[in-house]
Protein backbone atom coordinates (compact mmCIF):
# COMPACT_ATOMS: atom_id res chain seq x y z
CA UNK A 1 0.00 0.00 0.00
CA UNK A 2 1.25 3.18 -0.95
CA UNK A 3 -0.04 6.10 0.76
CA UNK A 4 1.26 9.95 -0.42
CA UNK A 5 0.15 12.32 2.78
CA UNK A 6 0.88 15.29 0.30
CA UNK A 7 -2.26 13.73 -1.29
CA UNK A 8 -4.42 13.30 1.55
CA UNK A 9 -7.52 15.49 2.56
CA UNK A 10 -7.60 15.70 6.44
CA UNK A 11 -9.56 12.75 7.20
CA UNK A 12 -6.19 11.52 9.92
CA UNK A 13 -5.94 14.75 12.12
CA UNK A 14 -7.44 16.06 15.50
CA UNK A 15 -10.64 16.85 15.85
CA UNK A 16 -10.22 20.32 16.75
CA UNK A 17 -11.82 22.29 18.89
CA UNK A 18 -13.71 24.58 17.15
CA UNK A 19 -15.70 22.78 14.29
CA UNK A 20 -18.38 23.66 11.43
CA UNK A 21 -19.98 20.54 9.74
CA UNK A 22 -22.27 21.51 6.84
CA UNK A 23 -24.19 19.44 4.03
CA UNK A 24 -25.69 20.80 1.46
CA UNK A 25 -28.07 19.74 -1.97
CA UNK A 26 -26.93 21.09 -5.34
CA UNK A 27 -29.93 22.94 -6.65
CA UNK A 28 -29.97 21.53 -9.86
CA UNK A 29 -31.67 23.99 -11.88
CA UNK A 30 -28.76 23.78 -14.67
CA UNK A 31 -25.72 20.97 -14.81
CA UNK A 32 -23.20 22.86 -16.59
CA UNK A 33 -23.41 25.30 -14.11
CA UNK A 34 -23.42 22.95 -10.88
CA UNK A 35 -20.45 21.33 -12.27
CA UNK A 36 -18.63 24.34 -13.31
CA UNK A 37 -19.27 25.76 -9.21
CA UNK A 38 -17.90 22.31 -8.03
CA UNK A 39 -14.41 22.74 -10.29
CA UNK A 40 -14.80 26.36 -9.39
CA UNK A 41 -14.53 25.09 -5.50
CA UNK A 42 -12.10 22.35 -6.48
CA UNK A 43 -9.48 24.90 -8.09
CA UNK A 44 -10.14 27.96 -4.88
CA UNK A 45 -10.32 25.27 -2.27
CA UNK A 46 -6.57 24.31 -1.58
CA UNK A 47 -5.52 28.06 -1.63
CA UNK A 48 -7.76 29.27 0.74
CA UNK A 49 -6.70 26.39 3.20
CA UNK A 50 -2.96 27.41 2.28
CA UNK A 51 -3.98 31.16 2.76
CA UNK A 52 -5.61 30.47 6.08
CA UNK A 53 -2.85 28.39 7.32
CA UNK A 54 -0.10 30.57 6.05
CA UNK A 55 -1.82 33.53 8.61
CA UNK A 56 -3.21 31.36 11.49
CA UNK A 57 -0.57 28.52 11.52
CA UNK A 58 -1.19 28.14 15.36
CA UNK A 59 -5.03 27.72 14.31
CA UNK A 60 -4.17 24.14 13.01
CA UNK A 61 -6.95 24.39 10.52
CA UNK A 62 -8.09 21.03 9.11
CA UNK A 63 -10.91 20.31 6.34
CA UNK A 64 -12.23 17.89 4.36
CA UNK A 65 -15.06 18.07 1.36
CA UNK A 66 -16.66 15.22 0.06
CA UNK A 67 -19.48 14.32 -2.35
CA UNK A 68 -21.77 11.42 -2.33
CA UNK A 69 -22.91 9.04 -4.80
CA UNK A 70 -25.74 10.82 -6.17
CA UNK A 71 -23.61 13.91 -6.89
CA UNK A 72 -21.39 12.55 -8.04
CA UNK A 73 -23.18 10.43 -10.80
CA UNK A 74 -24.68 13.97 -11.64
CA UNK A 75 -21.61 15.63 -12.06
CA UNK A 76 -19.68 13.26 -13.48
CA UNK A 77 -21.76 10.56 -15.17
CA UNK A 78 -19.51 9.06 -17.38
CA UNK A 79 -16.52 9.04 -14.86
CA UNK A 80 -15.20 5.83 -13.29
CA UNK A 81 -17.19 5.70 -9.51
CA UNK A 82 -15.13 4.75 -6.23
CA UNK A 83 -15.86 1.35 -6.11
CA UNK A 84 -17.48 1.59 -2.44
CA UNK A 85 -19.65 4.56 -2.79
CA UNK A 86 -22.75 3.91 -2.51
CA UNK A 87 -26.13 6.09 -1.54
CA UNK A 88 -26.63 4.98 2.14
CA UNK A 89 -29.49 3.30 2.80
CA UNK A 90 -31.42 3.31 6.30
CA UNK A 91 -30.67 0.61 8.83
CA UNK A 92 -33.57 -1.33 10.36
CA UNK A 93 -33.17 -2.53 14.07
CA UNK A 94 -35.94 -4.00 15.92
CA UNK A 95 -35.93 -1.20 17.91
CA UNK A 96 -34.18 1.84 15.97
CA UNK A 97 -33.37 2.87 12.77
CA UNK A 98 -30.24 4.44 11.55
CA UNK A 99 -31.99 7.27 8.96
CA UNK A 100 -30.68 7.72 5.33
CA UNK A 101 -31.01 11.64 4.84
CA UNK A 102 -29.70 11.82 1.31
CA UNK A 103 -27.24 14.64 0.52
CA UNK A 104 -25.03 15.74 -2.30
CA UNK A 105 -21.95 18.04 -0.54
CA UNK A 106 -20.03 17.80 2.87
CA UNK A 107 -17.77 19.71 4.62
CA UNK A 108 -15.90 19.15 7.51
CA UNK A 109 -13.86 22.21 9.19
CA UNK A 110 -11.95 22.02 12.32
CA UNK A 111 -9.39 24.57 14.06
CA UNK A 112 -7.96 25.80 17.23
CA UNK A 113 -9.62 29.03 16.73
CA UNK A 114 -13.47 29.66 16.21
CA UNK A 115 -12.81 32.61 14.02
CA UNK A 116 -10.73 30.33 11.10
CA UNK A 117 -13.33 27.81 10.54
CA UNK A 118 -15.88 30.79 9.95
CA UNK A 119 -13.63 33.04 7.44
CA UNK A 120 -13.39 29.90 5.57
CA UNK A 121 -17.02 28.46 5.56
CA UNK A 122 -17.73 32.27 4.39
CA UNK A 123 -15.09 31.89 1.46
CA UNK A 124 -16.74 28.21 0.39
CA UNK A 125 -20.64 29.77 0.66
CA UNK A 126 -19.39 32.68 -1.50
CA UNK A 127 -18.73 30.33 -4.70
CA UNK A 128 -21.60 27.42 -3.67
CA UNK A 129 -24.35 29.52 -2.36
CA UNK A 130 -26.37 30.05 -5.76
CA UNK A 131 -25.83 26.55 -6.90
CA UNK A 132 -26.69 24.66 -3.32
CA UNK A 133 -29.33 24.57 -0.45
CA UNK A 134 -28.42 23.89 2.98
CA UNK A 135 -29.61 21.12 4.71
CA UNK A 136 -27.65 20.98 7.47
CA UNK A 137 -25.07 22.96 9.62
CA UNK A 138 -23.75 22.51 12.66
CA UNK A 139 -21.40 23.74 14.61
CA UNK A 140 -19.16 21.60 17.32
CA UNK A 141 -16.55 21.31 20.20
CA UNK A 142 -14.17 20.34 22.31
CA UNK A 143 -15.53 19.18 25.78
CA UNK A 144 -13.91 18.80 28.66
CA UNK A 145 -10.78 16.14 28.54
CA UNK A 146 -11.60 15.38 24.93
CA UNK A 147 -14.79 13.72 26.39
CA UNK A 148 -18.44 13.11 24.63
CA UNK A 149 -21.02 15.09 25.70
CA UNK A 150 -22.66 12.43 27.61
CA UNK A 151 -19.21 12.16 30.08
CA UNK A 152 -17.14 9.27 28.44
CA UNK A 153 -13.47 9.60 27.03
CA UNK A 154 -14.63 9.76 23.02
CA UNK A 155 -12.37 7.56 20.73
CA UNK A 156 -10.32 5.52 22.82
CA UNK A 157 -9.99 2.61 20.26
CA UNK A 158 -9.07 4.92 17.88
CA UNK A 159 -6.05 3.91 15.41
CA UNK A 160 -3.20 6.56 16.53
CA UNK A 161 -1.41 9.05 13.33
CA UNK A 162 1.01 6.84 12.65
CA UNK A 163 -1.31 3.96 12.09
CA UNK A 164 -4.21 5.61 10.06
CA UNK A 165 -2.85 5.50 6.53
CA UNK A 166 -4.08 1.86 7.21
CA UNK A 167 -7.34 2.36 7.94
CA UNK A 168 -8.78 5.79 6.99
CA UNK A 169 -7.42 6.04 3.18
CA UNK A 170 -7.93 4.25 0.44
CA UNK A 171 -4.92 2.19 -1.26
CA UNK A 172 -4.00 0.68 -4.17
CA UNK A 173 -7.35 -1.91 -4.33
CA UNK A 174 -8.93 1.03 -6.24
CA UNK A 175 -5.82 2.69 -7.87
CA UNK A 176 -7.76 5.78 -9.85
CA UNK A 177 -8.77 6.89 -6.16
CA UNK A 178 -6.07 6.20 -4.25
CA UNK A 179 -5.29 8.46 -0.73
CA UNK A 180 -9.05 9.09 -1.00
CA UNK A 181 -11.25 8.52 1.92
CA UNK A 182 -14.95 7.27 2.87
CA UNK A 183 -16.20 9.59 5.43
CA UNK A 184 -20.16 8.33 7.32
CA UNK A 185 -21.61 11.51 8.84
CA UNK A 186 -24.12 10.93 11.05
CA UNK A 187 -25.86 13.58 13.79
CA UNK A 188 -27.26 12.36 16.80
CA UNK A 189 -29.69 13.87 19.75
CA UNK A 190 -29.20 12.88 23.19
CA UNK A 191 -31.65 12.62 25.99
CA UNK A 192 -29.07 14.00 28.21
CA UNK A 193 -31.83 13.83 31.61
CA UNK A 194 -32.40 10.52 31.03
CA UNK A 195 -29.05 9.43 30.66
CA UNK A 196 -28.09 11.44 33.57
CA UNK A 197 -31.14 9.76 35.74
CA UNK A 198 -28.91 6.23 35.23
CA UNK A 199 -26.18 5.91 37.97
CA UNK A 200 -22.41 5.62 37.37
CA UNK A 201 -22.33 1.84 37.63
CA UNK A 202 -25.42 1.79 35.24
CA UNK A 203 -23.60 4.21 32.37
CA UNK A 204 -20.52 2.64 32.40
CA UNK A 205 -22.36 -1.11 31.28
CA UNK A 206 -24.42 0.58 28.91
CA UNK A 207 -20.78 2.20 27.32
CA UNK A 208 -18.41 -0.83 28.53
CA UNK A 209 -15.83 1.35 30.44
CA UNK A 210 -14.71 3.16 33.33
CA UNK A 211 -16.48 6.83 33.44
CA UNK A 212 -13.69 8.52 35.43
CA UNK A 213 -10.37 6.90 34.21
CA UNK A 214 -11.43 5.14 31.08
CA UNK A 215 -10.49 1.64 31.36
CA UNK A 216 -12.55 -0.90 30.15
CA UNK A 217 -14.66 -3.18 32.10
CA UNK A 218 -14.15 -6.71 32.21
CA UNK A 219 -16.38 -8.33 29.38
CA UNK A 220 -19.19 -10.05 32.46
CA UNK A 221 -19.15 -6.32 33.08
CA UNK A 222 -20.51 -5.10 30.41
CA UNK A 223 -24.06 -5.61 29.08
CA UNK A 224 -24.64 -7.95 25.89
CA UNK A 225 -25.27 -4.74 23.69
CA UNK A 226 -23.07 -2.44 25.28
CA UNK A 227 -21.48 0.23 23.39
CA UNK A 228 -18.28 -1.13 22.75
CA UNK A 229 -19.26 -4.47 21.91
CA UNK A 230 -22.01 -3.88 19.05
CA UNK A 231 -20.24 -1.14 17.19
CA UNK A 232 -16.75 -3.55 16.71
CA UNK A 233 -16.59 -4.75 13.55
CA UNK A 234 -14.75 -7.94 13.80
CA UNK A 235 -15.64 -9.69 10.80
CA UNK A 236 -13.13 -12.76 9.59
CA UNK A 237 -11.81 -12.93 13.06
CA UNK A 238 -9.82 -9.32 13.10
CA UNK A 239 -10.89 -6.16 14.43
CA UNK A 240 -11.22 -3.93 11.72
CA UNK A 241 -10.91 0.42 12.77
CA UNK A 242 -11.69 3.51 11.35
CA UNK A 243 -10.96 7.32 12.12
CA UNK A 244 -13.62 8.60 14.09
CA UNK A 245 -13.78 12.23 14.96
CA UNK A 246 -16.65 12.18 17.08
CA UNK A 247 -17.31 16.04 18.10
CA UNK A 248 -20.79 17.61 20.75
CA UNK A 249 -22.94 20.13 19.99
CA UNK A 250 -25.52 21.87 21.77
CA UNK A 251 -27.93 24.53 22.68
CA UNK A 252 -28.10 24.39 26.00
CA UNK A 253 -31.21 26.85 26.63
CA UNK A 254 -33.73 24.71 23.87
CA UNK A 255 -31.95 21.54 25.91
CA UNK A 256 -30.10 20.48 22.34
CA UNK A 257 -27.56 18.23 22.84
CA UNK A 258 -25.60 15.54 20.57
CA UNK A 259 -22.80 14.52 18.92
CA UNK A 260 -21.84 14.83 15.43
CA UNK A 261 -20.72 11.07 14.43
CA UNK A 262 -18.08 11.06 11.67
CA UNK A 263 -16.01 8.15 10.61
CA UNK A 264 -12.98 7.91 8.08
CA UNK A 265 -12.47 4.89 6.91
CA UNK A 266 -10.52 2.74 3.94
CA UNK A 267 -13.61 0.38 3.62
CA UNK A 268 -17.17 1.78 4.00
CA UNK A 269 -17.92 -1.53 4.32
CA UNK A 270 -16.04 -1.14 7.73
CA UNK A 271 -18.21 1.50 8.84
CA UNK A 272 -20.76 -0.17 7.31
CA UNK A 273 -21.01 -2.92 9.41
CA UNK A 274 -20.04 -1.50 12.51
CA UNK A 275 -23.72 0.50 12.08
CA UNK A 276 -25.23 -2.45 11.52
CA UNK A 277 -24.19 -4.04 14.83
CA UNK A 278 -25.52 -1.40 16.67
CA UNK A 279 -29.21 -0.92 15.33
CA UNK A 280 -29.52 -4.59 14.69
CA UNK A 281 -28.35 -5.52 18.05
CA UNK A 282 -29.96 -2.67 19.35
CA UNK A 283 -26.84 -0.48 21.06
CA UNK A 284 -27.88 0.70 24.88
CA UNK A 285 -26.47 3.69 24.25
CA UNK A 286 -29.76 4.12 21.57
CA UNK A 287 -32.12 4.02 24.53
CA UNK A 288 -30.81 7.59 24.90
CA UNK A 289 -29.25 8.56 21.22
CA UNK A 290 -31.42 9.65 18.59
CA UNK A 291 -29.86 9.78 14.84
CA UNK A 292 -30.96 12.53 12.95
CA UNK A 293 -28.79 12.42 9.74
CA UNK A 294 -26.96 9.75 7.63
CA UNK A 295 -25.04 10.09 4.79
CA UNK A 296 -21.75 8.28 3.01
CA UNK A 297 -19.09 10.55 0.97
CA UNK A 298 -16.46 10.18 -0.86
CA UNK A 299 -13.33 12.54 0.04
CA UNK A 300 -11.66 13.04 -3.10
CA UNK A 301 -7.64 13.20 -3.10
CA UNK A 302 -5.77 16.62 -3.77
CA UNK A 303 -4.99 14.72 -7.24
CA UNK A 304 -8.46 13.84 -7.78
CA UNK A 305 -9.51 17.43 -6.57
CA UNK A 306 -7.26 18.73 -9.21
CA UNK A 307 -8.63 16.87 -12.03
CA UNK A 308 -12.21 17.61 -11.12
CA UNK A 309 -11.20 21.54 -11.28
CA UNK A 310 -9.63 20.89 -14.38
CA UNK A 311 -12.70 19.03 -16.57
CA UNK A 312 -11.12 16.01 -16.38
CA UNK A 313 -13.50 13.79 -15.22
Amino acid sequence: MTIDLRDVQDVYKDAGSDIIFATFDLKREDPASDKAMIADLAEHLPAFINSMNIRYPEAKLAVAFGLSRKAWDYLFPEATRPKELENFQSIVGPKYTAVATPADLFFHIRSQNSAVPFELMSEIMAIIEANTVTLDETHGFRYFEGRAIIGFVDGTENPSALDTPEYAIIGDEDPAFENGSYAFAQKYQHNLDAWNDLSTEDQEKAIGRKKFNDLELDDEAKLANSHNVVSQDNDGGVEHKIVRMNVPFSNPAEKINGTYFIGYARHWTVTKRMLQGMFEKSDRLLDFSTPLTGELFFIPSKSVLGKIADGEL
